[in-house]
């Protein structure tokens, strides 16, 4: 089956994961920016980054067939920096009208600090400008619960915002009703070990069903796995799931919401 996954960080991985991907139906992905397994120094570091982002991993994908689309941002784990955070956001517009550009992502809360939630209006603010797109980084184990509630909080207290324009992403058990009932789309991230296991996010669909649900491997500096979508495609037809909604949380749902972005453009195989 072919399938998206609507969140990989890819410079963190082998060209090898590239082939394996696309060995396995990986048709496209989309990548959004995010720490570099350290803390930038300055904004021309961003520079570099989104020039690989939005010029180098898009050829590097292109060699086995998968699109490679991404979005800009400076994360929540440096955001810490206010003064850098707003050199970088001023520098993004430069990029955003390049091809695979998506979006503002993946923004959100690390440690739920005044600083992350100022940086993250921020970044609102320049979505809100631009027209774009919105991916949603919620914070890790114990900060997960109260930083999504700040986070859904903020986006809905924004007159501005329409849900139907935000994914938010690494949803778990205890904060995917909410994403979901507030009109958001929700993103399930597999990880072998934190976060979401393949047969987790199986639980999850079969309690919430398909509507605006997607699933990713994030595939990043961490303990991750890129073929993670592959693992949960595998689960979900061990428990018997019709076909038709596995292809609706792997491919027909990131494909809809990409698609808003006016920019993202179904593979043809």
């Amino acid at each position: 089956m072919d399938f998206i996954d609507p969140h990989i960080h890819m410079v963190s991985r082998t060209t090898d994961d590239y082939e394996t991907l696309a060995r396995m139906g990986c048709v496209a992905i989309s990548e959004p920016a995010f720490w570099a397994g350290f803390d930038r120094g300055s904004a021309d570091g961003f520079r570099d980054y989104f020039e690989q982002l939005t010029a180098v991993e898009p050829r590097r994908a292109a060699q086995f067939g998968i699109e490679h689309h991404c979005w800009l941002c400076i994360n929540a784990k440096e955001a810490e920096n206010v003064s850098l955070s707003r050199e970088v956001i001023s520098m993004i517009p430069e990029f955003l009208d390049r091809p695979g550009v998506l979006g503002i992502g993946e923004i959100g809360l690390n440690k739920n600090t005044k600083n992350e939630a100022t940086i993250f209006l921020e970044h609102l603010d320049l979505a809100v400008e631009h027209d774009q797109l919105i991916l949603i980084h919620t914070p890790h184990l114990e900060d997960k619960y109260q930083g999504t509630r700040m986070i859904l909080d903020m986006l809905c207290d924004d007159s501005r915002i329409n849900p139907d324009r935000v994914l938010v992403d690494h949803v778990e058990e205890h904060t995917i009703g909410e994403v979901l009932d507030r009109g958001f789309w929700a993103g399930m991230t597999l990880y072998p070990v934190t976060k979401c296991t393949p047969d987790r996010a199986a639980d999850m669909i079969e309690r919430f069903g398909g509507e605006r649900l997607l699933a990713n491997s994030a595939g990043d500096w961490g303990v991750s796995k890129p073929t993670a979508i592959p693992d949960l495609i595998f689960q979900m037809r061990r428990r018997g799931y019709d076909e038709a909604l596995i292809r609706r949380v792997v491919y027909d749902n990131p494909a809809e919401f990409f698609a808003k972005s006016g920019k993202f453009v179904q593979p043809v195989r």
